[in-house]
């Protein structure tokens, strides 16, 4: 298994951040290693939003498709991603939002295991390297759109 908390401050107002967060089909456009993004299905409540959707992350033909449930619980400014199908064994990923002088602190938590032994271990070797990657695309992106 391999898990991580990033914390970072991104410039730009939380509901911004969190609407990027949520527009999944967008992440082909900044995410390293995602191919394709979808959501099929989504509901909404006074207090939650929850999609089912769909990345697609590698290279070329070395790709898989995962499926994740998404809640976004508007009162507590949290994100919470869990697999449903596909490559990982478990994932456990948190987004929580804090506005601070109209930028947003942002903590990010995943916790995740493949179901391949062989890539689980490639994954953590290299864990590190491809979140920091990951989280770089996502703050450079809310500068692109929102400074």
């Amino acid at each position: 298994m391999s898990s991580a908390t990033i914390k970072k401050i991104i410039p730009c107002n939380k509901e911004q951040l969190i609407n990027m967060v949520l527009d999944i089909e967008k992440y082909p456009e900044f995410v390293p290693w995602c191919i394709e993004g979808s959501v099929n299905d989504k509901s909404e409540s006074d207090d939650i939003l929850t999609l089912y959707g769909d990345l697609k992350v590698g290279k070329s033909i070395l790709n898989e498709t995962f499926s994740s449930h998404v809640t976004y619980h508007k009162n507590k400014d949290k994100i919470v991603v869990t697999n449903l199908d596909g490559p990982l064994k478990y994932l456990k990923n948190e987004w929580t939002f804090k506005e601070i002088n109209n930028a947003t602190q942002l903590e990010f938590f995943i916790d995740f295991e493949l179901k391949n032994p062989i890539l689980n271990g490639i994954m953590k070797k290299s864990f590190e390297l491809g979140l920091n990657k990951i989280a770089k695309a996502f703050e450079q992106r809310a500068i692109k759109l929102y400074r």
